[in-house]
């Protein structure tokens, strides 16, 4: 609370006393004071001088008037008569006679006492004084000498001062005194210098803690805020147009309405042998748990080897082999214990045109479940698959059914079936590029280039080995000269072990061929090969009659013969 007086450095006619000055030992009743001053001039800060007499008073600067404070008359609880002057009054006042001079002591006054708020703190009293500014005898600094304590007969007035009544002293505000002892404040001095202020303490560590809790929970707002843009993509939802669910349902002449109809009639087998295992496909021919797929699928499982066949929904059995045939290409096998087989139904390879569209569906490389789709790309391509082993005996030959649909390894005896999800071939070759192997020793992949056994032929063959073990080939009974280079099949001069290369009373002996003579057509197609000979031979069936065209001697001669029949391999 501020006093009222200016804490500038404007001159002021009072004074803090010199060093070595006296100073009032009884706060509560204030008594005359006699100021004991040194015999030499002391300048006052504000710029007046004050004469060496010790009760001179300070003189102030030209440029201000002395102003007096107004004097506060005190309440006396018992009034005391002044004694007689020893003189006349004198009418200017002149000190020591006249009115108390500027040095006397000024009389005490007292703030009024406000009722705090509640809560408020109650400051304490000035340290090292008696709460009215004077300082107290046992905290004194050191140094500070007490002044004496008149009596009345050593009043300078030699007067009897007007006592006055003690004011109980105030906790809340505190008494300013110009003469207290340095350093006093003017107003609430809080805690002595240099100590700690608990209550700045407690409010700095409430407000870290605040910051500490505004600062987490800011960074979980953040992160929050963070997440979802990152999964949102911005603070602005956006949704993108989207057609509907619809029931699923394919017109059955799509892809996907010939796979949802063939795919529970396909199935995975793995076959493991002693030496080396491999992967491929078949399809189920009837509710007994009969399988047809290629011969060189179930070859590497030998006499002693395992066939897994797993099924479209997952399921897994057993299988043994029924029958193969090398000379075509093809094996059944058999599941027991199987319930709820699908039979794919067979279609007619005859009725097949070039342009059709066709699915293939397969396991390429173990992946089971495969549909690639395309178109039949020729019809009647004669080719010959096999010959590892090198004696002619694993070599098979096929009138097949050329296709783009993707084929590859793995897709060996799956179905090729129609828009009417009818089986009209099974997968069995692909031509390759360059040498048909990759860089890492297996076989390339599908070029476009793919060749189906016609359904037609499978079917004969399948009942075949499944009615008798074995399947019959269609012969003429002749041996042909495998390397004539010409244009035709050329039948041999000398057969196997020198015997003739007609067979006697065989069905080309009985038609009239010679050795020597040059098959150039059956039944009107165009022969190039004796490759091409016996794969137009392979494609009917034993019983049925031939038109044959042949060269002799530069004469083209036609017969008719009916083919017999040998047991394959």
């Amino acid at each position: 609370m501020e006093d009222g007086k200016s804490t500038g450095s404007k001159a002021k006619w009072w004074s803090r006393p010199a060093p070595g000055r006296t100073a009032r030992t009884a706060p509560d009743e204030p008594s005359p004071v006699e100021d004991a001053l040194p015999t030499a001039d002391v300048t006052d800060p504000a710029g007046g001088t004050r004469a060496a007499a010790p009760d001179a008073p300070l003189q102030p600067p030209a440029a201000e008037p002395v102003v007096r404070p107004p004097a506060v008359e005190p309440v006396a609880s018992v009034p005391a008569a002044r004694p007689a002057p020893l003189h006349e009054p004198d009418e200017y006042s002149t000190p020591p006679y006249g009115g108390p001079g500027p040095w006397a002591p000024a009389p005490p006054v007292q703030r009024p006492v406000p009722t705090p708020a509640h809560g408020t703190p109650v400051p304490p009293q000035y340290a090292a004084t008696n709460g009215a500014g004077v300082p107290d005898a046992g905290t004194a600094a050191p140094g500070f000498t007490p002044p004496p304590q008149h009596s009345p007969a050593q009043h300078p007035l030699g007067a009897q001062p007007v006592l006055q009544p003690q004011q109980p002293q105030s906790t809340q505000w505190l008494q300013y005194d110009p003469w207290g002892a340095p350093r006093q404040p003017l107003t609430d001095p809080g805690p002595p210098l240099g100590a700690g202020n608990g209550r700045k303490k407690s409010r700095r560590g409430s407000l870290l803690i605040g910051a500490v809790l505004l600062a987490l929970v800011a960074g979980g707002i953040g992160g929050g805020i963070g997440s979802y843009i990152e999964r949102n993509g911005g603070l602005t939802r956006v949704e993108l147009p989207q057609a509907g669910r619809n029931s699923g349902g394919r017109a059955p002449d799509s892809v996907a309405g010939i796979a949802a109809s063939a795919l529970p009639s396909v199935v995975t087998l793995h076959v493991s042998g002693t030496t080396e295992s491999g992967t491929g496909t078949g399809f189920v021919l009837d509710n007994r748990g009969h399988i047809l797929t290629n011969n060189h699928v179930v070859a590497p499982a030998g006499s002693s080897g395992e066939i897994t066949v797993t099924f479209s929904g997952g399921e897994t059995a057993r299988a043994e082999v029924v029958g193969k045939d090398s000379g075509y290409d093809l094996a059944v096998v058999k599941v027991t214990g199987v319930s709820g087989l699908k039979p794919l139904p067979l279609g007619n390879s005859d009725n097949v045109q070039v342009g059709d569209p066709v699915v293939a569906i397969g396991a390429p490389f173990d992946l089971s479940n495969t549909v690639t789709s395309g178109i039949i790309s020729a019809k009647d391509r004669p080719i010959t698959a096999g010959g590892e082993k090198g004696d002619g005996s694993d070599i098979s030959y096929v009138d097949a059914l050329q296709t783009d649909a993707p084929i590859n390894p793995g897709n060996s005896g799956g179905p090729l079936v129609d828009t009417d999800a009818h089986v009209i071939g099974i997968n069995s070759a692909i031509r390759a590029a360059d040498n048909g192997s990759s860089t890492e020793g297996g076989q390339a992949g599908s070029i476009g280039l793919g060749f189906a056994i016609p359904i037609n032929q499978g079917k004969r063959v399948a009942e075949e080995l499944i009615n008798t073990g074995k399947a019959t080939h269609p012969v003429i009974g002749v041996t042909l000269d495998m390397k004539y280079t010409g244009d035709g099949a050329k039948v041999g001069a000398k057969g196997a072990a020198g015997k003739s290369a007609v067979a006697p009373d065989g069905p080309g002996a009985r038609a009239g061929i010679k050795p020597g003579d040059v098959i150039t057509a059956v039944d009107g197609q165009r022969v190039h090969s004796g490759e091409e000979l016996i794969v137009k031979i392979r494609a009917h069936r034993p019983g049925d009659r031939l038109d044959l065209t042949l060269t002799r001697g530069g004469k083209d001669l036609s017969i008719s013969l009916t083919l017999g029949s040998a047991t394959g391999t």
